[in-house]
């Protein structure tokens, strides 16, 4: 039988950290002894509060089918948690749960765009945005943030590249790849460019605990009342409670795309896993000293890491805010060692010196790689150790 794909999955990128993720792992499995910086998940597992209402869950029977928007349990705790955290006040029909951050925003893109509408997405990005926004119809709008400007777009930058197609502008704050967090006062300038425009702003705060430095998280939704009923909160537990694999994101906005998400989700997944739903009602609702933990461990390995990262010839990186991704402009490091591309550098440092980062390609930023740190802080200056004595090796003055 002759088979035919659908247009829209054949201009898919495959997604370049679970590629290198993979590829690492192939590796570990023939017996090398490969360190991995490429995953972007903590490496702690979920606290036990969280695994012990999981279980009680379980015995308890509830294992059945929830709403498709989430259960209304999750959406109090939820809600509860943007009050307490944020200063934001929704009501339950402006929340919608999904099966990860990733599947909400994926989901919102679906009910978002028509064919042609424009998204503004800024360099460096997530993986996953451009992809997102393409298999929903419409057109991804590169908008690059230099290290310059600490990899973060102006409001004059926006303003440039809105036109009467542009439908909103995805804001990833910490972000992923470069941990740049924005502040208060840019994202009042950026909001009153899309204010200007009429366009809907898609806040990406998946990383919003993880903070470094005495810099503090602002939604920003909180800037007015006007500003949030454009803006749609993107958030979840899988980095703050180092819940990856539970699979549990959400999404809090204007209540009429919240239906149409729900509405959709009740056509593809029905709902988010039942168990993930309670694990995660525990994970708002209950105590949150494992979550400051794990921020203090994450801040104390950049902490020390940031400068041997630095002194590697040829890395050169801006110390990053928040998440736990650095972004090194590899570029001159690349071109000394031999190397035509920053891809086939770090392809080399993978097979060579057995260290996996993920090509910054990925991200719309061809000069870089991200390396995760975490990971702990042995493997890191054993893979620092590693990289610096391949660069050094092969150095070409």
């Amino acid at each position: 039988m002759k088979q035919h794909l659908a247009d829209r999955v054949k201009t898919l990128t495959p997604s370049t950290t679970l590629a290198i993720t993979a590829k690492a792992k192939e590796l570990k499995d023939q017996g090398i002894d490969v360190i991995g910086l490429g995953a972007g998940e903590p490496d702690f597992n979920t606290p036990k509060n969280i695994l012990d209402a999981a279980t009680d869950s379980m015995l308890k029977g509830f294992t059945k089918y929830t709403p498709a928007g989430g259960l209304p349990a999750l959406k109090q705790a939820i809600i509860a948690k943007l009050e307490r955290d944020n200063n934001l006040t929704y009501a339950p029909n402006e929340v919608m749960v999904g099966v990860g951050a990733k599947h909400v925003l994926y989901t919102l893109f679906q009910v978002l765009l028509n064919p042609g509408d424009e998204v503004i997405i800024p360099i460096p990005y997530w993986v996953s945005y451009p992809e997102q926004v393409k298999l929903a119809g419409g057109v991804p709008v590169h908008l690059e943030a230099t290290a310059e400007q600490q990899y973060k777009v102006t409001a004059e930058q926006l303003r440039g590249a809105i036109t009467d197609k542009t439908r909103a502008l995805i804001l990833n704050s910490p972000s992923n790849p470069t941990g740049m967090v924005y502040t208060k006062e840019e994202l009042a300038e950026i909001a009153a460019v899309c204010e200007e425009a009429d366009i809907l702003i898609v806040s990406d705060e998946i990383y919003e605990k993880l903070v470094y430095n005495g810099v503090k998280h602002f939604s920003i939704a909180q800037l007015s009342d006007s500003v949030k009923a454009r803006t749609m909160v993107i958030n979840g537990v899988a980095k703050s409670h180092s819940m990856t694999g539970w699979r549990i994101g959400y999404a809090a906005g204007n209540a009429e795309i919240i239906k149409a998400m729900t509405d959709l989700a009740s056509h593809s997944t029905s709902n988010a896993t039942t168990t993930a739903q309670y694990a995660t009602i525990e994970a708002y609702n209950g105590p949150q000293d494992a979550v400051e933990e794990m921020r203090q461990a994450f801040e104390s390995r950049l902490t020390e890491i940031y400068p041997k990262i630095n002194a590697i010839p040829g890395f050169h990186v801006l110390k990053p805010e928040g998440a736990f991704y650095l972004l090194p402009d590899v570029s001159e490091a690349a071109a000394k060692t031999g190397y035509e591309s920053v891809d086939a550098f770090a392809k080399a440092l993978l097979e060579e010196a057995n260290v996996a980062v993920i090509p910054g390609s990925g991200f719309g930023a061809e000069k870089t790689v991200r390396l995760s740190y975490a990971t702990s802080l042995e493997a890191l200056e054993e893979a620092i150790s590693r990289m610096d004595k391949f660069v050094k090796s092969k150095w070409q003055d």
